[in-house]
């Protein structure tokens, strides 16, 4: 079999988009929105450049070139090893693994508000609920990525429908409900918009996720009868154009939500609140639930692909683990990274995110470039380099 047909390209799309379409994805959209205001057009197509347009180019060039490691390979051997295991740990176990538990256990605050202030042996109880959350969901996430090339199936035809049909709901529900008004644009935006919603659209993480997926995709298109290397190359791209579409979408609702919401929440400290606050007024009692539906097969979808995808990763490049033991162990220290809590996890990944994403834009740029000279390792070096002196620099800014 040379070329999937229509059907199995559009699987293919729909699940490489259930992996990326996680927590931030749904967080970071309706607060740009809100706080971008009337500005949000701007900031919208930023976010999208680096949200949606960066990841399908991630995709295209870890494709094309065969894997991670080798994309960079031209930087130098050990650089692609060493950012590699940065890239894998950071959209892995140390950052985006673990906050797709806090933001689905965030979402259950309805049920969990009534634990405030009451405790077990002097362990408050929101702790001890957080940690049971985390338990089933890492343990759930963690046996289902037992079988990498299932995927499609779980994921694809099972999960994301639903949770496209849920996202389509509450996005229906505004267009029926009473008149809303955008909110005042905050500083940043109105300064630059497209800068800010570019800079905003690193926290989904999608462009390193892009860059990590390929590996299970792979194995995905080879269970549907694809074996040829250059085959399944241009089987992923076309996932990857068909993901970008879906998320394009999907992140154009959430924006329009965030922007309408504005004379109807007051200084939101988050893109959570505000969806909490709209499901609510659009569907009563049953809002908190949705929403939470929403979100807990985002996250969990999220979750279950990087796993896979990790340990896939590290089997193959430290084989002292077999590819079930590597699951286990990225799955129970994902676990304990999850107790820190959301905030906490945003607030370590905004930092490292500035750090490794222009790395991460310029070498994939800088493969697909149509340009021979582009491909030489001193270029590659010396635009690497650069992009780490832009990284840190904008930490600098941060503090």
């Amino acid at each position: 079999m040379k070329k999937l047909n229509l059907r199995s390209v559009i699987l293919i799309g729909i699940t490489l988009f259930s992996m990326f379409f996680g927590s931030g994805n749904l967080i970071f959209p309706p607060f740009l929105g809100y706080q971008s205001g009337s500005r949000a057009l701007f900031a919208f197509l930023g976010f999208a450049l680096s949200a949606v347009a960066l990841p399908v180019l991630g995709v295209a060039a870890v494709a094309k070139c065969g894997g991670l490691d080798r994309l960079c390979e031209r930087v130098h051997p050990r650089f692609a090893l060493l950012f590699s295991i940065i890239i894998y740990l950071c959209i892995g176990p140390m950052l985006a693994i673990p906050r797709t538990a806090s933001t689905s256990y965030s979402m259950f605050s309805f049920l969990t508000a009534r634990l405030e202030n009451q405790t077990i042996f002097s362990v408050p109880m929101t702790l001890l609920a957080r940690i049971l959350f985390s338990l089933v969901f890492f343990a759930a996430a963690g046996t289902i990525a037992k079988q990498p090339e299932r995927l499609k199936d779980i994921l694809g035809k099972r999960m994301t429908p639903l949770l496209l049909i849920l996202i389509f709901a509450l996005f229906a529900a505004s267009l029926f409900h009473l008149p809303l008004t955008s909110s005042v644009t905050t500083a940043a935006y109105e300064k630059a918009p497209f800068l800010k919603g570019f800079t905003e659209g690193y926290q989904t993480m999608d462009t390193m996720a892009a860059m990590v997926f390929g590996i299970v995709i792979a194995v995905n298109i080879r269970a549907l009868g694809v074996q040829d290397n250059n085959a399944i190359a241009v089987e992923t791209i076309k996932g990857g154009v068909i993901a970008g579409l879906f998320l394009g979408l999907v992140y154009g609702a959430l924006t329009f939500l965030g922007v309408k919401s504005g004379g109807f929440i007051e200084n939101p400290q988050n893109g959570t609140e505000i969806l909490s606050a709209l499901s609510r007024e659009f569907f009563g009692t049953a809002g908190p639930v949705l929403l939470a539906l929403i979100f807990f097969i985002a996250c969990f979808n999220v979750c279950v692909g990087l796993i896979c995808s990790c340990a896939k990763f590290f089997s193959e490049k430290f084989s002292a683990f077999t590819f079930d033991q590597w699951r286990w162990i990225l799955t129970v220290w994902s676990f304990v990274i999850s107790i820190l809590g959301l905030d906490a996890i945003i607030a370590i990944s905004s930092p490292v995110l500035s750090v490794i994403y222009p790395v991460a834009i310029v070498i994939i740029v800088l493969n697909l470039l149509p340009f021979a000279f582009l491909k030489k390792p001193l270029i590659q070096r010396a635009a690497v380099i650069l992009a780490l002196i832009f990284g840190f620099s904008s930490i600098w800014n941060i503090f």
